[in-house]
């Protein structure tokens, strides 16, 4: 795999990687999608961080996490991120959960996805769940600058 180089002018690309469900395919995840990416890509750190946490939900609360397997898909260009787990299957849908104290180390990752992603759902159908988030670049720079220069004010 190859840096994507963000900031080219190449098209879209797709990258698919079938993972065993197990916690070391997380990591295998990660660098997937940091891969694809690059690292000067400006979506890199959050959809990385998104992706550890689909992942990780796929191998702990899917069938996947006992003997099965899981896929990973990102899609990708110089301006939008998709990527996508599906796994296994599950007796319930995904779904998020609060923490019941600060201190508690998990139930944070759909609230994660709800904070950073453009846009994140999930499909259930034949067995499986896919869960998928979109992030896109124009969210880190909402106001962009005009053509002479100035900036836009949004009224």
């Amino acid at each position: 795999m190859t840096s994507s180089g963000f900031g080219g002018a190449e098209p879209a690309s797709d990258r698919v990687l079938h993972l065993a469900g197990d916690p070391d395919a997380v990591a295998r995840a990660r660098r997937l999608v940091s891969s694809a990416l690059g690292k000067g890509h400006p979506l890199h750190d959050d959809c990385v961080l998104l992706t550890s946490e689909i992942a990780t939900n796929a191998v702990v609360h899917s069938d996947s996490g006992h003997g099965g397997t899981f896929s990973l898909s990102v899609s990708y260009s110089a301006e939008w991120v998709r990527i996508a787990v599906q796994d296994a299957g599950s007796l319930d849908p995904p779904f998020g959960w609060r923490p019941s104290s600060p201190l508690d180390t998990g139930g944070r990752g759909l609230l994660l996805l709800e904070a950073l992603a453009h846009r994140w759902g999930f499909i259930r159908e034949e067995g499986t769940n896919n869960v998928w988030f979109e992030m896109h670049v124009d969210l880190l720079n909402p106001v962009p600058a005009a053509s002479n220069g100035s900036l836009r004010v949004a009224r």
